[in-house]
């Protein structure tokens, strides 16, 4: 995002948008610390949470296994195998719980066929050439001044940028389902419940801070070369 120069659409979009992104990685990484820091009162670990989440939901084909490495929890879709990081799968914590059980209800997505799914996977492959070559080719239309590569790669930019705009819904979805089942089963309560609620909120609101960023670079993009035209 930097390669460009520094002007004035920086000041204006940029920066306060890294700023929000930054305030909202800080938060993600205190309410994880003070969820991971704190037992559940049933001692449930991550694993178990997930599973009563897909027993929920009548799910029966997808598997639950460890995979190394911090918050690198996911559900591969494929392979319908949910996957929880060390800190989460054998974890009694609240933190577990919450990740688990959102990840269990992105499983319960892709089960019911949840329709911002289906609209996030058909975007995905222009998507993946999106984000690999749309600032390249931008970057080599400004430096040629050619201005039909940098209409390419400001197509290709704005596709990015839908993509992570279909993944708000789906990522808030998932923590409702997840927050509802734990809530219904009573896995949590009080002020445990709470803390997961915290957890997912906050993670949830990373995907709302990259969506930030990536507006505010398209934006001066089309500013910069809009003035430049």
């Amino acid at each position: 995002m930097y390669f460009y120069g520094f002007d004035e659409y920086f000041l204006i979009f940029v920066i306060p948008a890294m700023l929000f992104s930054l305030a909202m990685q800080i938060m993600l990484r205190s309410a994880y610390k003070q969820g991971s820091q704190r037992r559940n009162a049933r001692g449930m670990t991550g694993a178990q949470a997930a599973e009563r989440v897909l027993r929920k939901y009548g799910i029966t084909d997808v598997q639950i296994e460890p995979v190394r490495g911090k918050l690198t929890d996911h559900y591969d879709p494929k392979a319908k195998v949910i996957r929880l990081s060390e800190g989460v799968y054998n974890s009694p914590t609240v933190a577990a719980v919450g990740i688990a059980a959102h990840e269990a209800g992105h499983a319960a997505q892709h089960a019911q066929d949840y329709r911002p799914i289906r609209v996030r996977n058909a975007i995905l492959p222009a998507c993946n050439i999106g984000s690999t070559a749309a600032l390249p080719l931008i970057l080599f239309g400004f430096m040629l001044n050619f201005d039909p590569l940098v209409t390419v790669g400001l197509a290709l930019f704005s596709l990015v940028v839908l993509f992570q705009l279909v993944t708000l819904p789906v990522e808030f979805n998932a923590s409702r389902r997840a927050l509802r089942v734990i809530d219904e089963a009573e896995l949590l309560s009080g002020e445990d419940y709470r803390g997961a609620r915290r957890v997912l909120r906050a993670a949830a609101m990373t995907y709302v801070a990259a969506l930030v960023i990536s507006i505010a670079n398209l934006l001066r993009l089309l500013l910069r070369f809009s003035r430049r035209r």
